[in-house]
């Protein structure tokens, strides 16, 4: 195993330690926070724990279902006890950058509706700056694409339409929209450029998630770091 996945593995397992019998908890994307759910369908079992996902996509989805998760909404429970998921870059302020799987906007809609957002990711997505060698995804309604990018580019961001990688095209979330990856270079001031962004009409959503986690676990090569908003 690659270091780094055991590094998010370990980080994955101290944040699922937050769960307990009862609770309702949000369902983070993408390869470490699988790990997290994972970890929550091998507690369910060993522990008979009564707890409910909601999850961020359906790639997560699924994985909850193949784990034995029983799965509800947010029609059902508009309110989460936490949401454990991962992040792309993560800043000294636990700002972060989040998207890269397509799923930020339902992350962030999840991650708002729950009491507490813990973070795992292994070192190397530390950095003093958020956009610092890392684009900031943005999803796009896709018939207010070319007006976006051109606004976009007035606000100093070089915007790439994201590509799939399995099908011609572009590729496409699970709201039926298109992302944009935009290089801004490191933000000084992220929460300021994620309302920027927001006023541009046709953006439906950014990865920066400014001021939204609690708790980040950092796994590295043998430990976990802690992190905490004060």
């Amino acid at each position: 195993m690659d270091w780094r996945e055991g590094a998010k593995k370990r980080a994955a397992l101290e944040a699922v330690k937050h769960v307990r019998d009862g609770f309702i908890i949000g369902l983070g994307s993408g390869t470490t926070a699988a790990y997290a759910v994972q970890e929550v369908g091998e507690k369910i079992q060993r522990k008979g724990l009564r707890i409910l996902g909601v999850p961020t996509s359906n790639q997560a989805l699924m994985l909850a279902v193949s784990c034995g998760i029983r799965i509800t909404t947010l029609d059902e429970h508009p309110q989460l006890d936490l949401t454990i998921d991962g992040a792309d870059q993560i800043d000294r302020d636990l700002n972060l950058i989040k998207g890269m799987g397509g799923a930020l906007m339902r992350e962030k809609i999840v991650a708002s509706a729950s009491k507490q957002l813990i973070i795992v990711a292994d070192e190397t997505k530390l950095t003093e700056k958020l956009g610092k060698n890392h684009p900031i995804p943005v999803e796009v309604l896709p018939f207010a694409l070319p007006t976006v990018m051109a606004k976009v580019r007035k606000l100093g961001g070089k915007p790439v339409l994201r590509e799939a990688k399995e099908k011609v095209g572009p590729a496409v979330t699970d709201n039926g929209n298109f992302i944009l990856d935009i290089k801004f270079g490191p933000v000084s001031a992220p929460g300021e450029l994620d309302l920027k962004l927001k006023l541009v009409p046709g953006v439906l959503e950014t990865g920066l998630f400014v001021g939204m986690a609690n708790v980040v676990y950092v796994g590295g090569r043998t430990t976990v770091q802690r992190l905490a908003r004060e």
